[in-house]
């Protein structure tokens, strides 16, 4: 945190002070009462079962210097605002302002999509930690309007690199935070069907992702996924805004795409980086570049993350051979994503249980079959995939259907709100034990403790909010579906 005052907290925020003017905030800022370290700030966020501001004593004797909230508290040093989140926002954007200014080589990069966010962030977060001036790219999704304005306020006078993502659950989010980060080099994935309860269609969700263009800084770079038609016809609009346009993809007419991609039996996909000429010069004429890539991350689709990287890593002035050694060397770095864990009885478990939707599922499942390849018996541990709307039963009946066509080896459907692809894997010709429905955690726990076998694969994935990442927890520690019978297979 860049070191403030009261009186220039209450400034940013447009907020009434009800402290001393020269208190100065010297710790993080905080939401979190129980995160309070001596000279936090502490913003009490007011929420629908608990109000933050029930807490502000508590930070304040725990260490918290002052507190932003949306009313006075007696004997307490406090900013009141009328809004708390947006407040929240107004002081990040101050503070980056000021970041800035100081230090013209700031970069601010941004990431949105409707899959894929956090593991890019995690591969950009890694690949520019390696450069001058320190990096900042959070573990786990801080991309809401509190998430990425706490990430910002943990810049401090060395901060060189931010790397955000920005989220949204409706029309105009992205464009609000965009406004508090005004990246500089934005990158846009996809278009998919995540939260289409609120958006209505994709078309909408790729108008609501390109948002982060009119929030960009002015001069910034789009990069764009060439592979999706909807993200790709957004390249007018970047170039109208004043924008660069550079894309990533697969299709041979991307900027930075990925050549001769290989997949081995553990998952893991190599191809060759090629680089359009004038993106690894800087926009000089120059021959294309092409180097090898290994990622160490699980699952095909994570090439389309790992190019999107690449361009970004590359435009804010990465060498593409430099670029590619490291993403050949990038582990996974936020948990419940495709996160491998090889027991000592042989089970491998792939749990990918933070979220999930219909094309982050599908790449999963996809993964999963990849693995098991033609020795090893697959298992799939699934629950409800939220916010589709209308479309939700459609879309997880889908999901029971591929299962099969994939021949994955045994279904676990886990919930009411999963339970259609259950049904869709019985029309799809599953039958007997091959999938396999039940009501909730501890039900499923009974299934895997009987029917898990030494030497399978077995993947865990669902939304967030259905808590299943606890089973994948559980399944990695051998607490779960333990074996015995180190031979044993069906």
């Amino acid at each position: 945190m860049i070191e403030l005052t009261a009186s220039e907290v209450a400034q940013a925020t447009g907020g009434r002070l009800a402290a001393d003017p020269d208190l100065r905030v010297v710790g993080p800022v905080v939401s979190d009462s129980r995160k309070v370290e001596a000279g936090s700030l502490f913003v009490a966020l007011p929420g629908e079962k608990v109000d933050g501001a029930d807490f502000a004593a508590g930070a304040v004797a725990d260490g918290a210097v002052l507190v932003l909230a949306a009313r006075e508290l007696d004997g307490l040093p406090v900013v009141v605002v009328d809004d708390v989140a947006r407040a929240l926002g107004d002081l990040a954007r101050t503070v980056l302002d000021r970041l800035r200014a100081a230090h013209p080589d700031v970069k601010v990069f941004s990431i949105t999509g409707s899959a894929g966010k956090t593991t890019t962030k995690d591969l950009l977060g890694q690949v520019m930690a390696a450069e001058d001036g320190g990096t900042i790219a959070p573990t786990g999704s801080f991309n809401s309007e509190v998430g990425l304005p706490l990430t910002v306020l943990r810049g401090t006078d060395d901060t060189r690199n931010f790397v955000l993502e920005l989220g949204a659950d409706k029309p105009g989010d992205i464009g609000y935070l965009a406004s508090i980060a005004r990246p500089q080099i934005a990158i846009i994935l996809m278009a998919g069907t995540a939260h289409i309860e609120f958006f209505g269609s994709q078309d909408a969700i790729a108008q609501a992702k390109a948002e982060v263009l009119t929030g960009m800084a002015p001069g910034g770079v789009a990069v764009l996924n060439a592979d999706d038609l909807r993200i790709a016809a957004l390249a007018g609009r970047a170039t109208e805004l004043g924008h660069r346009v550079v894309t990533f993809g697969r299709v041979r007419g991307a900027d930075v795409r990925a050549e001769d991609v290989t997949v081995d039996a553990t998952g893991r996909a190599s191809f060759a980086l090629r680089v359009r000429g004038r993106v690894a010069a800087a926009g000089e004429t120059a021959d294309d570049v092409r180097v090898p890539v290994t990622l160490r991350l699980v699952g095909e689709h994570h090439v389309s993350n790992a190019l999107a990287t690449a361009a970004a890593a590359i435009l804010a002035g990465v060498a593409p051979a430099v670029v590619a050694a490291r993403l050949s060397a990038a582990g996974p770095g936020s948990p419940h994503r495709m996160a491998v864990t090889e027991r000592a009885d042989g089970v491998t478990v792939v749990d990918d249980a933070y979220n999930a939707n219909p094309e982050s599922m599908r790449a999963a499942l996809r993964s999963l079959a990849v693995m098991g390849g033609r020795t090893r018996r697959t298992v799939a541990v699934l629950g409800e995939m939220r916010e589709l709307g209308e479309g939700a039963r459609a879309a997880h009946d889908a999901i029971g259907r591929l299962v099969v066509r994939l021949n994955i080896k045994l279904l676990v459907v886990v919930g009411d709100g999963a339970y259609h692809i259950h049904e869709g894997a019985m029309q799809e010709g599953s039958w007997g034990e091959e999938s396999v429905f039940v009501p909730d955690l501890d039900a499923a726990r009974e299934v895997l403790d009987e029917r898990l076998l030494a030497g399978d694969v077995v993947l865990v994935k669902a939304s967030n909010g259905v808590g299943l990442w606890r089973l994948g927890d559980e399944l990695a520690a051998g607490t779960v579906g333990s074996t015995t019978d180190a031979g044993a297979q069906e």
